[in-house]
């Protein structure tokens, strides 16, 4: 199952995404992708960390800004798991990616300026999209919806903006359940799509 969980900045839904774990899973993974170049981010990472604990909840994080593909295929595969031969799907961990617009930033500043950035970008996305189709667990996926306030004045930042709206675009459109939090209120999106 694919659960995607998208919102403004501090909307609340990184928070309704742990809840969603802790309500269907006895134990998840938790797949952090941000990475602490300051003070203030450092903070901000041990108080997420923090708050899961106190939560009374079993959760493995992994800290992992890049490879997340690869991360989600040896999960996929039962390479991180302890070997268990009577262990169903259903009873695996879910797996909690938070989040994909900040996997996304930190692609495009390890690609940087070469020649090819848009093409290795996509190529990227396509991979992430191929690991998370294939993936035979339970995956709640948060992401921000960037595309809704003014166009970036600078060229990077409108990539970024673009390439966020086109990954968000396509995890939708595999997922299961597309949630939209705002204001700390979730709602559940792909139930109420209006098919053409």
């Amino acid at each position: 199952m694919i659960v995607m969980v998208t919102g403004g900045a501090r909307s609340g839904k990184s928070s309704f995404a742990e809840r969603w774990c802790m309500k269907h899973a006895s134990r998840s993974y938790y797949i952090a992708t941000a990475q602490a170049f300051d003070e203030e981010m450092e903070q901000r990472i041990a108080l997420h960390r923090e708050d899961r604990a106190a939560a009374g909840y079993t959760w493995r994080t992994i800290e992992e800004p890049l490879q997340l593909s690869n991360l989600l295929f040896e999960l996929g595969n039962g390479q991180l798991e302890e070997a268990n031969a009577e262990t169903e799907v259903e009873t695996s961990p879910a797996v909690l990616i938070d989040c994909l617009t900040l996997w996304l930033s930190n692609m495009l500043l390890a690609v940087g300026e070469q020649v090819d950035a848009e093409s290795r970008m996509m190529k990227e996305i396509d991979h992430l999209l191929e690991a998370i189709a294939g993936y035979r667990g339970t995956l709640v996926i948060v992401t921000n919806e960037v595309g809704s306030g003014i166009v970036p004045a600078y060229p990077l930042g409108r990539q970024y903006r673009d390439l966020a709206g086109i990954l968000n675009r396509r995890v939708a459109a595999i997922a299961d359940q597309v949630f939209l939090v705002t204001a700390g209120i979730p709602i559940e999106l792909k139930s109420r799509e209006y098919k053409l």
